[in-house]
């Protein structure tokens, strides 16, 4: 992977890969993750793009911010993309990161030329019950005290519980997930939540007129994967479904998932 420049920059730790000149490429993490989620799908990504990816803030190696709820972080990446001069960017979000990626069209579609979702659950009753390390995370005080003591091989472990395949899991996102707070942890839950109880995100992504991908594991423990047919009411939204894929396909099928987001970005 060439990275040739790491930054501090509104409060996101931000990494860029591939040729400055090429077109821009941003991609956003879910909940309790960090930029190196995206490790295994940069190489082939940088190779056509300039690839932005972020630590969100409060998350990875960014400092926390005043508020971690939705549209804060979206104001805080369309400050960034003010300040690079760029408009019209392809925006891809895991999980929760579609959240941030939806919310940043809604305040400034100037800013985002498409939307690739990918394991974005659409709405808060497409939730499945959750592996009991999530549950046992999200609900202190046992979710605080096991944050503290959560090794290298603990985190692998956590992570591996949501996939449907065996993965291997980039010690750069090892890094930024030992780097966030069980505070901020539990915070960008629950504004995640928050974000999509008040309005789900199909209702959201309608009246934009941006074009949307979803991609979705059709074996996700997280989210109902028959729920990404919802986003069929998003005009013109493509939905893909990848076979025996859980809720990592960045990690899961790394070469599937840039497949994908390369043809839609090359057609949008």
């Amino acid at each position: 992977m060439s990275v040739y420049e790491r930054e501090l920059s509104q409060g996101m730790h931000v990494v860029h890969d591939g040729p400055h000149q090429a077109p821009p490429l941003l991609l956003i993490h879910g909940s309790g993750a960090a930029g190196g989620c995206w490790d295994p799908m940069v190489p082939a990504l940088a190779g056509s793009h300039h690839v932005i990816r972020v630590d969100l803030p409060g998350c990875g190696h960014s400092p926390p911010p005043d508020s971690y709820d939705v549209p804060a972080q979206a104001r805080a990446l369309a400050a960034l993309l003010d300040g690079l001069g760029l408009r019209d960017v392809p925006v891809a979000g895991h999980s929760s990161g579609g959240y941030v990626a939806t919310a940043l069209a809604e305040q400034r579609p100037d800013l985002v030329g498409s939307l690739t979702m990918i394991s974005t659950g659409p709405r808060l009753d497409a939730l499945l019950p959750q592996p009991s390390f999530l549950r046992f995370l999200t609900g202190p005080p046992l979710g605080r005290l096991l944050w503290s003591v959560r090794s290298d091989a603990w985190i692998r472990v956590g992570i591996s519980k949501t996939a449907a395949r065996a993965v291997d899991v980039p010690q750069d996102l090892i890094a930024g997930v030992k780097s966030i707070t069980y505070r901020a942890f539990r915070s960008v839950m629950r504004e995640n939540a928050a974000y999509i109880a008040e309005r789900n995100v199909p209702e959201r992504l309608a009246p934009l007129g941006i074009p949307v991908l979803v991609i979705f594991g059709a074996a996700d423990p997280r989210w109902d994967p028959a729920s990404a047919h919802r986003y069929k009411t998003v005009p013109h939204a493509r939905v893909e479904m990848l076979p025996d894929v859980g809720h990592l396909p960045l990690l899961e099928a790394p070469d599937a998932t840039c497949a994908l987001l390369l043809d839609f970005v090359a057609t949008h």
